[in-house]
């Protein structure tokens, strides 16, 4: 069964975009702001009505290089044509209010989006020109306990009874998010129809999944989709060969907000048409538009009571019943999967004790005189997987609240030779704002993303094997850790990727790889320990059938 709750579709295909740099000072400090990510400030010392018109004013000035890091405020930002800080001239600006009046004008002459979508997006850029936030002090932020972060091992085995199993996932629902794009894998549509292994896509394995448990269990998990306006038309078109699949799949869109620009703090849509004036404002945005698309209501009339939230491209993000089975009996009505920190996880966002609450602690909310101790794997030893689980009553309780108030993630970016801003949260970010919140430390194995080329080599190679739609480890490979794959751009698209391998290498024994030029693999290659390959420029190199490669460095085929 496939149901649909759109909200009205924007204009035709996205255009080109790129994130656009920006830089200004800002002051070094031991306070961390959780309302705006990135606003650093050791003192209250503007008054509010100040605060609120730099903002205004770092957007207006920020096409003459006035303008703040993505890890730095607006409110710290200089008028570099001048030298005077923005502070000093806040008292000729217009003010915020006049600001708002004019975007809600402009906003009602927008009939691409609902007036839920119209009231989130006034909402949201009004939080963070008042500068919304709620400082902590670094000296005050604890590591969590075993009761905040609970050991996964540590978790009561789930019933053997398999009737009482099935009224655990009866309660459960799956909702996967599927706004995203493969264009940065050279795929048109949407990233989840990219096909993973066997000529599966991830959309493929996720009903492959669900649909091994309904049948195992008896039960009923339905799969929810988030599309965003990028993705919902391809969506509804692919999601009904499931049609006669033993699972009912939902779709609702995330909501379409218009892009600011910051030349003169207009709506890019007033003055430009099509997918480049709007954007969906991030993973955060799951809870309002679950309530407005009518299914947050459906799920609750079903009896249903968890949402199991994941990327689409997270392969280890599958349903797991002793973390249901704990949360419904703990009566937890929040809880993020994070996994031990490695090298290439530094940046990852971790979770911290502050005040008797469990908070989420971004990278970007770190004064810069502690960004190396928010990288230490000693103190600060996980990371976000993305995967959460959430009480459905505690959502629909929040939303209609308006308790839910994230950190704002703003996002600079340059459309078509025009600098915007678009204001986003995260859904991680909500941990704070839940009851009996709480982190589980889980296995590497259930933080599986495929972001890249790279990532698909390894889930295509025998480091992994494909039953029921669940991707396994190769118990074979001795080493917890996978290995450091570094793939050149001659294979970024997926069809370069493809077509540059015979067959995917064995590399249960390879600890890293780097490939560079012009390179092409053959057949039933065996690569092993630490293998470089390097093609000279405007030279073809290519790996020979059969051939094993262990602590090589080639640059030739004498080196073969």
């Amino acid at each position: 069964m496939i149901c649909s709750a759109a909200c009205p579709s924007g204009p035709a295909r996205r255009g080109t975009e790129r994130s656009h740099g920006l830089a200004a000072p800002s002051p070094a400090s031991d306070v961390i702001q959780l309302g705006v990510r990135g606003r650093r400030s050791s003192k209250r010392q503007e008054q509010q009505a100040g605060q609120r018109s730099v903002r205004v004013r770092a957007l207006v000035k920020s096409s003459r290089a006035c303008a703040w890091r993505s890890r730095s405020s607006a409110m710290s930002a200089v008028d570099a044509a001048s030298g005077i800080p923005a502070m000093a001239t806040a008292a000729t600006l217009v003010s915020v209010d006049d600001k708002l009046d004019q975007l809600r004008a402009e906003v009602a002459k927008l009939d691409q989006i609902s007036e839920n979508e119209k009231s989130g997006f006034i909402s949201l850029v009004s939080r963070y020109l008042s500068g919304e936030a709620e400082q902590i002090e670094w000296s005050k932020i604890q590591t969590p306990t075993d009761e905040v972060v609970v050991p996964y091992d540590t978790l009561a085995s789930p019933p053997e009874d398999l009737e009482e199993t099935k009224k655990l996932l009866d309660k459960l629902v799956v909702l996967k998010l599927n706004g995203g794009l493969g264009t940065t894998m050279g795929c048109t549509g949407p990233k989840s129809v990219i096909e993973v292994r066997n000529g599966f896509t991830f959309l493929d394995l996720i009903v492959i999944q669900i649909e091994s448990l309904n049948k195992k269990y008896g039960c009923s998990v339905p799969l929810l989709l988030m599309n965003s306006f990028n993705t919902h038309d391809d969506t509804q078109k692919i999601v009904e060969k499931y049609a006669n699949s033993n699972i009912e799949i939902h779709t609702f869109n995330q909501s379409q907000y218009p892009r600011i620009d910051t030349e003169d703090f207009s709506l890019l849509p007033i003055k430009k048409s099509g997918k480049d004036g709007w954007y969906p404002p991030g993973h955060g945005d799951v809870f309002p538009s679950l309530n407005n698309s009518g299914k947050l209501d459906l799920l609750l009339a079903q009896g249903k009571e968890y949402v199991f939230v994941a990327n689409s491209d997270n392969l280890g993000a599958i349903v797991d019943i002793k973390i249901l089975n704990h949360l419904i009996n703990n009566q937890n009505e929040y809880c993020m999967e994070v996994t031990p920190k490695t090298l290439a996880d530094v940046k990852g966002g971790t979770l911290i004790s502050y005040e008797g609450r469990v908070q989420l602690l971004e990278i970007a909310q770190v004064p810069d005189e502690h960004v190396n101790e928010f990288k230490s794997i000693e103190k600060f030893k996980i990371f976000n997987t993305n995967n959460l689980w959430v009480n459905l009553k505690a959502i629909k309780r929040l939303v209609e609240a308006d308790a839910l108030k994230m950190e704002i993630i703003p996002n600079p970016k340059e459309v078509d030779g025009v600098k915007v801003l678009q204001l986003e949260t995260a859904a991680g970010a909500a941990i704070r704002f839940f009851d009996k919140a709480i982190g589980i430390n889980v296995p590497r194995s259930r933080f599986l993303p495929v972001k890249a080329t790279s990532d698909l080599l390894l889930v295509q190679s025998d480091l992994y094997t494909l039953v029921d739609g669940f991707v396994t480890r190769n118990p074979a490979r001795a080493n917890p850790a996978n290995p450091s794959i570094e793939l050149g751009p001659e294979f970024k698209k997926v069809a370069n990727f493809l077509a540059r391998f015979k067959s995917i290498p064995s590399i249960v024994d390879l600890d890293s790889l780097k490939v560079s030029g012009d390179v092409w693999f053959g057949s039933g290659i065996t690569l092993k320990g630490k293998v470089t390959i390097t093609a000279k420029p405007g030279v073809k190199l290519e790996i020979p059938d059969g051939a094993v490669l262990e602590n090589k460095d080639v640059r030739g085929p004498q080196d073969l």
